[in-house]
């Protein structure tokens, strides 16, 4: 029998409250595929997950234990095309590192709010953030399924192999499509199963808080997206994580309304 949703969901924020609590002891912390993050000095990288899949450069920038909290499966700032003034919005921030590399790109004029629903998570992004000396930040505590922001007020969505820890997706799409401007994007990596695969052939690849049980198919994917509203949908694999299953890129966009025609002149 499959874990109860709210079981799943505590399962999900006890392992990452842990992986907050050692990095903040300066101990290891699991990422998702089970590798190792070390806060206290060298950190042994998984070329699958975590701080191995963001440039040397942008590591450097960052206190460690914002590096080593990372466990993700991507890299979104990469890929958002962030540009100074853009309010961005990180789901399941964690540690911090996206938020903060996302404030560098957004500069002083823009703003980066990571939302997270681990306490411990929230405690160690606070305190990276002050230390890395970020006044453009603001992590709120929260569910993707619910984000305390109001309707558009977002420039650009992020997020780094979370989505598929949810256990309403629907809702977490619907979600960023509310809370981001007409014409707002989203830029986010996450781990995404071929067609081909069931439920359960996934669930026998890794675990729900792995990162792995919970991914959506390729299509599962487009078809959420469309159904809140998304257009513009694209979806690029990056490497396998497991048999049939992928770290990609997933981007979209929330349309803009049409502005009515005011006259011949203005239709030519």
């Amino acid at each position: 029998m499959s874990e109860p949703i709210d079981q799943l969901r505590e399962t999900v924020r006890e392992r990452y409250a842990a992986a907050a609590l050692a990095v903040g002891h300066g101990e290891t912390a699991q990422d998702c595929c089970g590798g190792e993050s070390c806060a206290t000095g060298a950190i042994d990288l998984d070329e699958n997950f975590g701080a191995s899949l963001y440039a040397a450069g942008d590591r450097d920038q960052l206190p460690i234990a914002a590096v080593a909290a990372s466990l993700g499966c991507g890299n979104p700032t990469a890929v958002a095309d962030l540009r100074a003034g853009e309010t961005v919005l990180d789901l399941g921030s964690g540690g911090g590192i996206d938020v903060l590399l996302s404030a560098r790109r957004v500069g002083p004029t823009g703003k980066a709010y990571g939302l997270d629903m681990t306490t411990e998570m929230l405690a160690l992004a606070r305190d990276n953030a002050a230390k890395a000396g970020a006044s453009n930040v603001e992590f709120l505590y929260g569910t993707m399924e619910s984000i305390p922001l109001p309707d558009n007020a977002i420039d650009v969505v992020i997020s780094n192999c979370v989505i598929n820890l949810s256990t309403d997706k629907p809702a977490v799409f619907a979600e960023m499509a509310r809370v981001l401007v007409p014409g707002g994007r989203i830029g986010i990596s996450d781990v995404v199963a071929e067609d081909t695969l069931s439920p359960d052939q996934r669930a026998e690849r890794g675990d729900y808080v792995g990162c792995i049980a919970g991914a959506l198919s390729f299509t599962e994917y487009r078809d959420h997206l469309a159904a809140a509203g998304f257009g513009e949908i694209e979806i690029t694999p990056t490497h396998s994580v497991a048999d049939g299953m992928v770290s990609a890129i997933v981007k979209a966009v929330k349309p803009a309304p049409e502005t009515p025609c005011c006259g011949p002149s203005c239709c030519e």
